[in-house]
């Protein structure tokens, strides 16, 4: 059913629990793991152009950190990946590449306190992505006590 699981994560707290349950369907259906982090270029280029640099390579070992954190919690191997650009376009246009056949998002991101339901670039994935789209609410007591384990049971 599932042969190609794309993971998209930021590194924020709000995707720990979209990270569990995409492994989980990718152990059960023995899938391929992508895990993926898009930095925003809008952020870079919204900022005063002394910094960008230096706000570029923040983001980008932000990425970094943040597929690395999906690969630390599986022991299978899996393929982690960190690109530029408008995050959701980014991720359906990986989505197509690797011909996944789900991509798995958490709800709210790192801007997550704008949005009421859904993220901007949650909602954006779910209205362009080639594959399924399954997102992932973090649960309040989670939230709150950053215990994953215990929500995921």
């Amino acid at each position: 059913m599932f042969d190609t699981v794309v993971v998209a994560t930021d590194g924020s707290d709000s995707v720990s629990r979209a990270i569990d349950v995409a492994l989980d369907l990718a152990d059960r259906f023995d899938a391929e793991v992508h895990a993926l982090s898009v930095v925003d270029a809008s952020e870079v280029d919204a900022s005063p152009q002394q910094l960008r640099e230096e706000l570029r390579t923040a983001l980008e070992t932000t990425a970094d950190a943040a597929v690395a954190t999906v690969e630390g919690r599986t022991a299978r191997e899996i393929t982690t990946a960190a690109r530029e650009g408008r995050p959701a376009a980014e991720i359906c246009e990986y989505a197509r590449e690797v011909d996944a056949d789900l991509v798995a998002t958490g709800t709210r991101g790192r801007h997550g306190e704008n949005r009421l339901l859904l993220g901007s670039v949650a909602e954006r994935i779910v209205r362009t992505s080639p594959a399924p789209v399954l997102t992932v609410r973090q649960l309040e007591s989670m939230a709150e006590s950053g215990d994953d384990a215990a929500a995921v049971a």
